[in-house]
């Protein structure tokens, strides 16, 4: 295959300077204002005011603010000697929001106890908790990413609950610098509608570089999403340094020092990285170095991918994976700290008579369960086991495949696991509507929309943005049409959001750089329907025109 360098980025000259500031741990809590208030002075004689053309309209970036008060006013635009004020000084929480804005715009930044001029812009938290909540920490939900920036008097001023929110105010300003020259006269304030908001990437069937991968985390973060899941185990490989199994590690894979660089560089964008080791099913890459642990048939006949959940044996292999991988993908203490089960094509029930085609299954299912119990049942028990590892290694935020929860009538699946919904043309054919009915939440990945999977194979055709943004919501999980369920059972709180996955079945099908190129505008327009609900402002022809002015279509 052939992975791309990391792409050059002029307006980002000193990427190192925010790493060393990360590195460094700026934990230490931020002072904090109501807001409106300004914690730095305002000295209008210390620098003479600049001028320039109005900045005109509404402010011009993806996802479009949710609430623009217009002002009377020229605006902002950066000029010669405008600053970046951070009153609460270089160890505050903002620090690297603020420095990262600063070699986005060619501006310097000050610390402390510093005038605001003419022309600069100041970057402080607000509310009586802003600040205690530790540096760059996964936020709980879409309240903690609001924010409010207001453009009066030459002068910028960015105010937020966090240091999420102040990041995304950020993108606000970089977007609208770059499409329209600036930030028009007036007050937004902005807030997600779905807290989560991600991309997934099969990191398996076909391997990407460090390099690909961390362009595509700041491109998401360009777009205020949130999330980026990681598929790093399948049928084709295992793609991660193992130090308790590495004989299963295939030979083109990440290191666990570029892992962490990944992770490291997630968190410093606000993004969480979401881990997934599937199984019971796609485990070929593993199995391939413990076929006695590989699922048979009654004929004898071998099931690619599939581990024997009724050998003894299973479990620990796949658990020692899951803590190994868990310990690296860490987690601030109390923060949300999401873990992916899989679950999904265990080909044992995707058969027409499971007991019969897979007799040692049914015989582990009535040991543990008693005389009616099921296939079902014990892979339901299986995913549950390895929910409760990752639970005991502190993930907190677990998910499965829509097609990994069992219709199993002698335990349930664990009540704290998301529905990472994909497609209804599984076995078992159980709709959205179900799980939103017996409370769970849904996670959506619509395959109608939301799958971009290589050489399109199984009818699978390349999403659009096009199509994303004029016919799909959070609310289309399965089909073309909304769930049909009480709106109570619609809101963020029980379908928290949306993740774009890009599948590498036929892995030859396209290089990298025509990977990045073709998601971009369908992770653009996935970003504006889970930050802002109802129809978009904009045409398609306009929203395409403004993601080239602003620097998101390549």
């Amino acid at each position: 295959m052939s992975n791309p360098m990391r792409p050059s980025r002029a307006a980002l000259p000193a990427a190192a300077l925010t790493g060393a500031l990360l590195l460094a741990g700026c934990s230490h809590s931020a002072g904090t204002e109501s807001p409106g208030s300004t914690s730095a002075k305002v000295n209008p004689s210390a620098a003479a005011t600049p001028s320039w053309a109005p900045v005109t309209g509404t402010p011009q970036v993806i996802p479009a603010v949710r609430e623009f008060h217009r002002a009377e006013g020229r605006g902002w635009r950066p000029s010669k000697g405008a600053r970046v004020v951070v009153p609460a000084g270089k160890r505050s929480n903002v620090a690297d929001e603020a420095a990262l804005m600063a070699r986005d715009l060619g501006l310097t930044v000050v610390y402390g106890d510093e005038p605001v001029r003419p022309g600069d812009i100041e970057v402080k938290l607000s509310g009586k908790n802003g600040g205690k909540q530790g540096n760059n920490l996964p936020v709980q939900g879409a309240a903690d990413e609001a924010y409010t920036l207001t453009a009066k008097g030459t002068r910028l001023t960015l105010t937020a609950p966090t240091d999420a929110g102040i990041f995304y105010a950020t993108r606000t300003v970089k977007q609208a610098v770059r499409a329209a020259g600036g930030l028009p006269e007036g007050t937004v304030q902005d807030r997600p509608d779905r807290p989560q908001r991600g991309m997934s990437l099969d990191n398996a069937r076909k391997p990407f570089t460090e390099a690909w991968i961390e362009a595509r985390l700041r491109e998401i973060a360009d777009l205020k999403l949130n999330q980026f899941q990681l598929h790093f185990s399948d049928d084709q490989g295992f793609r991660i340094q193992s130090d308790t199994h590495p004989e299963v590690v295939s030979a083109d894979h990440l290191t666990k020092a570029q892992v962490r660089r990944i992770i490291a560089l997630a968190r410093s964008l606000h993004i969480s990285v979401v881990p997934e080791l599937d199984s019971p099913g796609h485990l070929g890459a593993v199995l391939a170095h413990h076929q006695d642990l590989l699922l048979h048939r009654a004929s004898g006949s071998v099931v690619p991918g599939a581990i024997d959940i009724s050998n003894p044996k299973a479990g620990p292999l796949i658990d020692s994976l899951l803590r190994e991988m868990s310990q690296l993908f860490t987690n601030p203490k109390g923060a949300p700290a999401y873990w992916h089960l899989g679950g999904d094509e265990y080909q044992a029930l995707m058969s027409s008579s499971p007991s019969t085609t897979y007799p040692q299954l049914a015989r582990a299912a009535r040991q543990k369960f008693g005389s009616n119990g099921t296939i079902e049942d014990l892979a339901t028990g299986w995913l549950n086991d390895r929910q409760k590892t990752v639970e005991g290694q502190g993930k907190n935020r677990i998910e499965a495949w829509n097609d990994g929860f069992f219709s199993s009538p002698a335990i349930s699946a664990d009540k704290n696991r998301t529905v990472a919904y994909w497609t209804g043309k599984e076995v078992g054919k159980r709709p959205p509507e179900a799980f939103l009915r017996e409370g769970r939440d849904v996670l959506n990945f619509n395959d109608e929309y939301l799958y971009y999977v290589l050489g399109q194979p199984n009818q699978f055709t390349y999403p659009t943005g096009e199509r994303i943004y004029r016919d799909w919501t959070p609310k289309v999980i399965r089909g073309t049409r909304a769930v049909n369920v009480p709106a109570s059972m619609t809101g963020p709180d029980r379908i928290p959001g949306a993740r774009f996955a890009i599948w590498c079945d036929r892995s030859q099908a396209q290089t990298a750089p025509q990977v990045a190129a073709g998601i971009r505008m369908p992770l653009a327009a996935l970003a504006q329907k889970t930050w802002a609900p109802g129809k978009p402002a904009l045409s398609w022809t306009a929203f395409t025109a403004l993601a080239k002015k602003a620097g998101l279509s390549g």
